[in-house]
């Protein structure tokens, strides 16, 4: 098996050379069917769930029958506030709740591996040395992705150090950066171009990286604090 290289590039864009990528996180068959499961569940997380409609119950109003049971020849009827009328309640409406679904950390990490390998197979991934700018400027970001040959979206993968990088990238639009530890399966799919520092990356291929589960804390708060009965 041939060995899994990707470009090696300087703050400024131009290339370098070449760097190695880890088979194990880079090499390995996707598996599609993981990485829908994953993307859902995360897509799953981020809805508020607040939506919200009152039943019969919660309406205001209605408490008189509207007219006697029997003798006007009409449907007989018990409230305004029935479903039936107009200003009434709604059966069976959406009430407030979580949309989150459990993934086993196990899957979360198959699944990242798979999409990391995706993008590497498609020539997806590039490495830079370091960013070695002075102070944030949107313009040294834009001039780094046209020099690269970068187009469409790209995601860059700081550290904790890469402030000034973070500073300089956020204000495009087709770049997303995200810190190392939060790094997710939905994001390196949604991203055409995966960009990496050689800080970032060694962290990444450590024995102790741990995949993000920061796109489930909301499954998480509603187990710690319940839904009403």
């Amino acid at each position: 098996m041939a060995e899994l290289t990707a470009p090696l590039l300087a703050d400024d864009g131009t290339r370098q050379g070449e760097v190695g990528l880890d088979p194990q996180l880079f090499g390995i068959e996707p598996n599609v069917h993981v990485m829908h499961e994953v993307v859902t569940a995360q897509l799953a997380a981020a809805r508020a769930g607040s939506h919200s409609t009152l039943t019969r119950a919660e309406v205001r109003g209605g408490g008189r029958k509207p007219w006697r049971q029997k003798g006007l020849g009409r449907a007989r009827h018990g409230s305004i506030r029935s479903p039936q009328w107009a200003g009434g309640g709604v059966a069976h409406g959406p009430k407030p709740r979580s949309y989150a679904k459990r993934v086993n950390k196990k899957v979360r990490r198959l699944a990242l591996r798979s999409a990391l390998s995706t993008r590497a197979a498609a020539g997806a991934v590039a490495v830079v040395d370091r960013f070695g700018w002075g102070e944030p400027r949107t313009k040294l970001a834009k001039a780094f992705l046209a020099t690269a040959g970068l187009t469409g979206k790209v995601l860059v993968v700081l550290g904790t150090g890469d402030t000034t990088a973070a500073l300089s990238f956020r204000n495009l639009p087709a770049a997303l950066v995200l810190p190392i530890g939060q790094l997710n399966t939905h994001d390196v799919l949604w991203a055409d171009t995966v960009v990496f520092t050689t800080d970032t990356l060694s962290v990444l291929t450590g024995q102790d990286y741990e995949v993000s589960d920061e796109d489930f804390v909301r499954e998480a708060a509603d187990d710690e604090g319940g839904e009403g009965a």
